[in-house]
């Protein structure tokens, strides 16, 4: 198939938006499968964990290939719960464009605002999709408002509902002017496209007029079409809508109900026919191995040198690691060898499989475009690119957040011990966001995620998959520790043992970083006192004494460190002294600079009916919540508040008790800020005792 007959899309949103149930639909409609599979019921395709069927969420981003007026379609339905962000920052970064769905009721909710930024991030074009319209509470102009005042990119209504609510009766295309009214006894199959009902006139010519407009800004003969008040060529408006949408100038938005089988169709036309095949993209840019500031592109076509980008692995239990990877350029075949310049290692492409959810079906080559599984992929991770022997190219990789919920976990029995340990190491492998570490003092395993859902679900695979059993600690917050001030330091390590000695004597300038960055290291050093050599490994040794910060042994980020002066022995100094001397002389200053503790502080949005509305604020305020804004809406309202993550354990709980059940809440990770005194205070006392 050419390739402008591909398209590479995702399905994004906040959770319970409806993206589960839009792709099951949409694989219905194009003949993927033969029934519908519901999220509530368990029986959702694309939902096949087990964890994913007893919860009714997503959990991980699951691929699937269909077809629909003659073009493939490759789909990647990616989870809205913040714990799995990840899934769709690794997604976003290997697609041309995205299906962003909203719910009519809910509105632009703080997860949408993430995804949102995430494809900005990556300049990917997108559709929006106004899902459940049949919903009591559902507005679609007060969603598209809401989407125009918070987006940068302007929003434009594609399609109108006619009717909200129970009167939800069909779409209106503001393209064609036709009322599209579908048969439910068919499951929305089949439809009839009417006159636009009087009573809708008025509103269908206002948002046709503004679509209109929208459209003339990217076009100069549709502006003076559209200005000398003429008829607009529709296939020139077609033109130009997919031109400003592939552009990141507009997002054409369009509304429905997936659940009742209405839109859907309109939807799957218009990835068709306005976002883009790999083709509309740009050459993908990446670097030389060997000459790093060297910029390398790679064009979209099957005869260029392969180029392919790794962003996922996963662990299959009938053929074992699979890497999924998007095909950049060039043409990859099953049972050839690539490279892998991140590692320098060279992998052998032993099986090809074009996945459908956790199905799988074997191909013989993948090309430009695709987006595949790998079998036989070895030293390869997440964000690893593969490439042609004799070509080698690294694309760039992808950034992570880091985790911020941790809990202890030890095996039960000493049998327990080792496939613990291996399965950890096929975890981690998985999931850039999952970390595993040795606590010195207790000799205990810890643990660390994006959240309590998270780790509970990465502690039940570990269960189930794995059939590991192992004690787990209750979860605790992932703090860290700065320093406030400048402070001068030394280190001086020197030991004589008969034979030749060590010598190591180093003397630096630490302060916090100005823009926020984990760690700098600047050698101000003159007339070689600490020879040119031995650099490295002060810069080394200062880096290990941050994994333990002198308050409470959290890990220490944000400081600028300036080596000055120092000096060596012609004979006992190495590397080692060095490493060592650098390591005390960091411990010596941050003990001066006045540390301090730092916390994970989450956003939490609340949404609750108004007679429960003081308990709420309350409860949040004794939670050192900061309320940042109160917006109401129809009976409820929303609350935005920032919160420390240790004061969120337990929270669903507690607001099920205090409103009856009626209220729900979102969180996600904003930022690390300062414990305040008196609370740092009784945690490092709490934690001596």
């Amino acid at each position: 198939m050419s390739l402008d007959k591909i398209r590479n899309i995702g399905i994004m949103a906040h959770i319970d938006a409806g993206k589960t149930t839009t792709t099951e639909r949409i694989l219905f409609y194009t003949g993927k499968t033969h029934r519908m599979g519901e999220v509530h019921d368990g029986a959702a395709t694309m939902d096949w964990m087990d964890q994913e069927k007893e919860r009714g969420i997503t959990i991980t981003s699951a691929a699937t290939t269909c077809f629909w007026r003659d073009h493939t379609i490759n789909i990647i339905d990616t989870p809205g719960h913040v714990d799995f962000t990840v899934e769709v920052e690794r997604s976003l970064r290997v697609l041309d464009g995205a299906v962003a769905l909203f719910c009519a009721v809910g509105g632009v909710e703080p997860q949408s605002e993430t995804v949102w930024r995430q494809a900005d991030k990556y300049r990917v074009p997108r559709i929006a999709f106004i899902n459940k319209m049949d919903r009591t509470g559902a507005s679609f102009v007060s969603t598209l408002d809401a989407m125009n005042e918070r987006f940068a990119t302007k929003c434009v209504a594609i399609t109108l509902p006619a009717g909200e609510g129970e009167l939800f009766g069909g779409i209106i295309d503001l393209m064609s002017m036709k009322f599209r009214v579908f048969h439910e006894d068919s499951h929305g199959t089949t439809f009839d496209d009417l006159p636009v009902p009087e009573d809708m006139l008025a509103m269908t010519n206002e948002y046709r007029e503004k679509l209109l407009e929208a459209v003339a800004d990217h076009d100069d003969h549709l502006l003076e079409q559209f200005l000398n008040d003429e008829e607009l060529d529709p296939a020139r408006v077609h033109e130009a809508v997919r031109k400003a949408t592939i552009n990141n100038d507009m997002v054409p938005v369009l509304c429905g109900s997936s659940f009742k089988n209405k839109g859907v169709q309109k939807l799957l036309d218009c990835v068709i026919d306005f976002l883009p095949s790999p083709i509309d993209m740009p050459p993908v840019k990446g670097h030389d191995p060997k000459k790093p500031s060297r910029t390398i592109e790679r064009k979209p076509d099957p005869d260029e040198p392969a180029a392919a980008l790794t962003f996922k692995i996963a662990t299959d239990r009938y053929v074992g690691r699979l890497g999924y990877i998007r095909v950049y350029s060039g043409t990859i075949k099953a049972g050839s060898y690539v490279t892998n310049p991140n590692t320098g290692h060279k992998e052998r492409v032993a099986r090809l499989l074009r996945m459908h959810s956790n199905k799988r079906e074997d191909v013989q080559e993948a090309v430009a475009g695709d987006i595949v599984a790998v079998v036989g992929l070895r030293k390869t991770i997440t964000g690893h690119t593969l490439c042609d022997i004799k070509h080698p190219i690294i694309l760039e990789t992808m950034s992570f957040p880091e985790p911020v919920v941790s809990v202890s976990i030890e095996p039960k029995t000493e049998a327990d011990q080792d496939k613990l340990a291996r399965a950890l190491e096929k975890l981690t492998d998985e999931d850039p966001t999952f970390l595993v570490t040795q606590n010195e003092e207790t000799a205990q395993t810890i643990i660390s995620g994006m959240g309590e859902l998270h780790l509970e679900i990465l502690v039940d695979r570990l269960m189930r998959e794995f059939n590991v059993s192992a004690s787990v600690g209750r979860p605790s917050v992932a703090y860290k520790e700065t320093i406030t001030s400048e402070a001068d330091a030394e280190g001086r390590f020197v030991k004589q043992t008969g034979g030749r000695g060590q010598y190591g004597h180093v003397r630096m300038r630490i302060r916090p970083t100005e823009d926020g960055s984990h760690f700098v290291f600047v050698d101000k050093t003159v007339r070689g006192v600490i020879p040119r050599e031995y650099i490295s490994a002060v810069s080394l040794g200062a880096k290990d004494a941050m994994t333990n910060g002198g308050l409470g042994g959290f890990p220490m980020t944000g400081i600028h460190c300036e080596l000055y002066d120092g000096s060596s022995h012609d004979v006992d100094s190495s590397e080692m002294a060095f490493r060592v001397a650098g390591s005390m002389a960091m411990r010596d200053g941050v003990r001066k600079a006045r540390p301090v503790l730092l916390e994970p502080i989450m956003d939490v949005e609340v949404v609750v009916p108004e007679a429960y509305m003081g308990a709420v604020v309350g409860d949040l305020n004794s939670r050192r919540g900061k309320i940042n804004g109160m917006v109401p809406r129809d009976g409820i309202t929303v609350v935005s508040v920032t919160v420390p993550l240790c004061e969120m354990f337990g929270y669903a709980n507690t607001l099920r008790n205090i409103s009856q059940g009626r209220a729900v809440f979102s969180m996600q990770f904003a930022r690390y800020m300062q414990v305040p005194a008196d609370v740092s205070k009784k945690m490092l006392e709490g934690a001596r005792t």
